[in-house]
């Protein structure tokens, strides 16, 4: 059996990996898969204490989390879309004012 704590430190390093790409990289598609990567390790967290403690409560919460992950993406994807019509450009560094 793998001990928990091998769970915790991929979960640590994933989400290590996903903060260190949102913060460096500038295509906002690449800072998109880095916030899903965080949440993939936040999940790994809840569901390797969730086995660990016997309770299903990080099991379902897991599932919330996946759901709101899945809408995130969505509206993001669909944000992005509409300044690539506007500005030609996925960049965050070519956005920078709200109304031009």
């Amino acid at each position: 059996m793998v001990p928990l704590s091998w769970y915790l430190l991929l979960a640590a390093a994933l989400f290590a990996i996903g903060l260190y790409g949102f913060l460096t990289r500038r295509n906002m598609i690449v800072m998109f898969l880095c916030i899903e990567l965080m949440l993939n390790g936040a999940n790994l967290n809840l569901v390797a204490l969730s086995h660990y403690l016997q309770d299903l409560r990080g099991q379902i919460f897991t599932f919330f989390v996946i759901a709101v992950a899945a809408a995130e993406a969505a509206i993001g994807l669909g944000i992005m879309l509409a300044l690539f019509r506007n500005r030609r450009s996925v960049y965050s560094d070519s956005i920078t004012s709200l109304k031009e």
